[in-house]
């Protein structure tokens, strides 16, 4: 490889899929202030993904809804009629 034309910051991180739970172990340059224990029992950085290959639909064949809102402003949205 040629010299200086890589990052200097580029280590082992994880990558996780936040709606599956799906984790994977890379390489990357991708800042992050967020740590996790991994398997071997080494911590690396960790970088939270909304889709990956585990939960998107090209890869699964299928359509997997996303609660990325949340429960809690569901009920909120649902219910503020009430409120009074």
């Amino acid at each position: 490889m040629r010299k200086g034309i890589h990052p200097e910051n580029y280590r082992l991180c994880v990558f996780k899929d936040m709606s599956t739970d799906f984790a994977i172990l890379t390489k990357s340059c991708a800042d992050t202030n967020d740590k996790i224990k991994w398997e071997d029992g080494n911590e690396y950085p960790l970088i939270k993904m909304e889709i990956s290959s585990e939960s998107h639909p090209f890869y699964t064949g299928k359509a997997k809804m996303i609660d990325a809102a949340g429960r809690i402003d569901k009920f909120k949205n649902k219910y503020k009629k009430f409120n009074k």
